[in-house]
């Protein structure tokens, strides 16, 4: 087989595969923003995989500039898809698509006057570091919120995003700086092929074996935390439980600054991937952070429908409870019961 018929058909089997997770997750997330996103991130990859290439040196065709557009703009998709899968209350927003237009824009700008100008450098220099920033905005939340995700698969899917996102679109886009305006050659371009193949199986492989309601929420809102067990739960967990519940209810160790899962198992003097997987499957949460922020806003909640603490300001109830600062009290607040924590203290006193 010739050089140019192997990387055809590494191209055909990446842009196969990626249509198949794309339609499979269509059908079966379609109602679930990190769903939806996920199958956006698959047509945008299968676009890269049929219009990239390493090193541009002279026009890109009219009919691969939208293809190379869609490509860039898919990096944009790449970020707001990390969000959305490991941030159960993430929400899309009017400007996120407003950022996807413009990053898209200026790639097929590029494609079709910028760089057929004599400005080849320019274009791609800026564009990868585009790329490359995106990748920071994407792997840097995906790190830092992992000790608090409480889904166990979930977790290992952290490490194959931060590995393949790292390593692949970012040493992509290095590869496409340092070699802007040269002809690499078609070798090059068989293995960045070949390693898309590879990544994009995996991707496939991984979704066959990681049951789709670990990695996406039964739907967009998160559910209504219920504090019942089921009946057959054996009783080593039971007494577990109801020793985590004492520390939240009567020690109130929520209110610790800086308090860790890893604390808090050390506490219980269990290990923390068991102490996951009770908060997860028990009492049903899939963020340790939602965990204690629904105590402390019953706590607050307390405090805000207290007539003898009506002049105490809110800023203080929130910090009493245990949060750091106002604005992500009353994120969270709204997010629990709909309305900011000012107006719930003025519907209790107007009902008093």
């Amino acid at each position: 087989m010739t050089l140019a018929a192997t990387e055809l058909a590494f191209r055909a089997a990446s842009v196969a595969l990626l249509l198949v997770l794309a339609a499979s997750l269509v059908a079966d997330f379609r109602n679930v923003l990190a769903g939806r996103l996920g199958a956006a991130l698959a047509l945008g990859l299968a676009a890269h995989a049929a219009s990239y290439s390493i090193g541009v040196t002279s026009r890109i065709p009219a009919s691969h500039a939208p293809l190379v557009a869609l490509s860039t703009g898919n990096i944009v998709v790449f970020w707001l898809f990390t969000r959305a899968l490991f941030d159960d209350e993430f929400r899309l927003s009017w400007w996120h698509g407003w950022i996807w237009a413009l990053v898209t824009a200026f790639s097929f700008a590029g494609c079709v006057w910028i760089a057929p100008s004599g400005h080849v450098r320019f274009s791609v220099t800026v564009v990868n570091l585009i790329v490359l920033g995106f990748i920071a905005l994407a792997i840097g939340p995906t790190i830092a919120s992992w000790p608090a995700d409480l889904v166990e698969r979930r977790r290992r899917i952290r490490v194959f995003i931060v590995c393949a996102g790292a390593l692949y679109g970012g040493v992509n886009a290095l590869l496409q700086i340092a070699v802007a305006g040269q002809h690499v050659g078609d070798v090059a371009d068989t293995i960045n092929a070949g390693v898309l193949a590879c990544i994009v199986a995996a991707i496939a492989w991984a979704m066959m074996r990681v049951d789709g309601a670990d990695l996406f929420p039964a739907a967009e809102a998160a559910p209504a935390i219920v504090f019942s067990q089921p009946a057959a739960e054996d009783a080593a967990d039971q007494k577990l439980i109801d020793a985590l519940m004492r520390l939240m209810a009567d020690e109130r160790v929520y209110r610790q600054e800086n308090i860790t899962i890893g604390v808090l198992a050390g506490r219980l003097k269990i290990p923390e991937y068991r102490l996951r997987r009770l908060i997860n499957q028990r009492l049903g949460y899939r963020n340790f952070n939602v965990f204690l922020n629904n105590h402390r806003i019953e706590e607050a909640k307390v405090a805000l429908a207290d007539p003898a603490q009506a002049e105490v300001p809110v800023i203080t109830i929130a910090m009493d409870a245990g949060f750091q600062s106002l604005g992500p009290f009353n994120r969270a607040f709204k997010a629990v019961t709909g309305v900011t924590p000012t107006e719930y203290r003025r519907l209790k006193a107007a009902t008093a």
